[in-house]
């Protein structure tokens, strides 16, 4: 029986207008769902406000257990959900494959912190007893992004419900299934409570009310640094904690040892997979001068050899743009960057949604796709001749997520990473990677800093309370 069957396919509460799910690849129609309106995410959060109480007074086996279960769900129904993800959001086989990976090691780690040690034994100045306990927020609010659906809902769900919170998801609507839909059926089947998972896709009045509720005094935000900071904005006046996962421009330094036939794989990976569409994208490649050429052309030479089609019916490397305002802004950054001076010396090119892999060449800080967020298969590529101007050129950003650095020298990466503002760095790697063990987060416009991953989720999602017992009354002068 599908785990995406016709009763999970329709949150039955929802009233808002219809909206038709598309496949990007084809704009062929994958089904229909109601959106939420602003009093669907009120009645949401006070059915989950009430229900949560009981689920954190649960023992802590008990909610394990259902994330377990649900990590277990996610490998049974891989089959099922990798097809809602190359369809839905437009990933190749792989990367569908990886998100179901990160989504089941996401439930089986936050099934760890269910028994984590919940606070400290204080001393104390008086006779008594003080003690630190860590205790569920309460309800959390989740705002998901199209490019990574399932990881990206999934990192804030799973940690939020097993430290004893109810969740209001708020999926965006192009990938509101495999985004968020997908996970209230797994939940659901690994036996969660009712009322505790809340699936509300909307626009952009849905996640204002949702910010805005009193019942939410944590919300978890993945997207645009523009969005991001409207959500913190709001937060701020609400007296809210708001966690901003946020854009990136991220730098790849290829140092003058660096050995070009390991790295070109590694710089396309960076810069091309998911179509660029992901935060952590290998946005500028420094290259140092005396190998500039020669990695342009080979870079290059990659991108044109790269397949970009439909990912559900052919074998490519690249599948569609999510959608045509989003492939419009790709192109008219590329356009823009050509005017400014910059050579296109593979790609930028479009049929419908598929956006061909690009690499531009003599690019400055006046180059648009340079300079800016492009979300697209885009790799601008600048020339630099110190470790010191590499390090300037990498910081020269308003954005802080990942950096990635190739040398034949690790201890000179690591020496170069500590002059480069950013939350991430891997040495002789590229900048995008992601594990359900590890801290994730940016800072700067690229966000509030590392709040997804072991211990940053106990701190992301529970509130830190001072407890005192005495044996006697307190005596006081009067």
């Amino acid at each position: 029986m599908p785990l995406l069957d016709a009763r999970t396919w329709q949150p039955r509460t929802l009233t808002g207008p219809g909206y038709t799910v598309t496949e990007p690849a084809t704009g062929q129609d994958l089904g229909s769902i109601a959106l939420a309106r602003p009093e669907d995410v009120e009645a949401a959060a006070a059915r989950a406000a009430e229900a949560q109480p009981a689920w954190a007074r649960a023992p802590h086996f008990a909610r394990a257990a259902v994330l377990r279960k649900a990590g277990d769900l996610f490998a049974e129904h891989a089959a099922e959900l990798r097809e809602w993800l190359v369809r839905e959001s437009g990933s190749v086989p792989g990367k569908a494959d990886f998100e179901l990976h990160v989504a089941a090691q996401e439930c089986y780690e936050a099934a760890a912190l269910a028994s984590r040690p919940a606070g400290q034994v204080l001393p104390s100045e008086a006779p008594r007893l003080s003690y630190t306990r860590r205790v569920p927020a309460g309800v959390v609010g989740v705002i998901a992004p199209f490019n990574a659906p399932l990881i990206l809902s999934i990192r804030s769900v799973a940690p939020a419900l097993a430290l004893g919170n109810a969740v209001l998801l708020k999926p965006d609507p192009r990938t509101a299934v495999c985004g968020g839909l997908a996970l209230a059926a797994v939940f659901a089947a690994a036996g969660l409570p009712e009322e505790l998972l809340h699936v509300l896709p909307g626009g952009a009045d849905a996640g204002q009310a949702l910010v805005a509720d009193p019942r939410v005094p944590v919300v978890s935000f993945t997207g645009s640094t523009a969005a991001g900071r409207a959500v913190g904005e709001a937060a701020g006046r609400h007296l809210k904690r708001a966690h901003l996962e946020l854009g990136g421009n991220s730098a790849l330094i290829v140092l003058e040892d660096a050995d070009l036939d390991a790295v070109i794989s590694t710089a396309a990976w960076g810069s091309f997979f998911h179509q660029g569409q992901i935060c952590m994208t290998t946005g500028r490649h420094l290259v140092h001068a005396s190998l500039y050429d020669e990695y342009v052309e080979r870079l290059a030479a990659k991108a044109d050899s790269l397949a970009v089609g439909d990912p559900y019916r052919d074998r490519v490397h690249l599948g569609p743009i999510i959608d045509s305002g989003q492939l419009a802004k790709i192109s008219g950054l590329v356009d823009s960057s050509r005017a400014a001076g910059a050579k296109v010396v593979a790609g930028g090119t479009h049929e419908e949604l598929f956006y061909r892999p690009t690499v531009l060449a003599h690019v400055d800080d006046r180059t648009p796709a340079y300079t800016e967020e492009v979300f697209g298969p885009v790799a601008p590529v600048r020339s630099f001749t110190t470790a010191d101007e590499a390090a300037a050129l990498a910081a020269q950003s308003p954005y802080g997520l990942s950096l990635g650095i190739v040398t034949r020298d690790p201890a000179r990466g690591l020496d170069l990473a500590e002059r480069v503002p950013t939350g991430i760095v891997h040495i002789n790697d590229q900048t995008v990677n992601d594990e359900a063990v590890a801290p994730f987060g940016g800072v700067a416009a690229s966000g509030t800093g590392a709040r997804f991953g072991g211990e940053a989720n106990l701190e992301a999602f529970t509130e830190l309370r001072w407890t005192t017992v005495r044996g006697d009354v307190a005596p006081y002068p009067f």
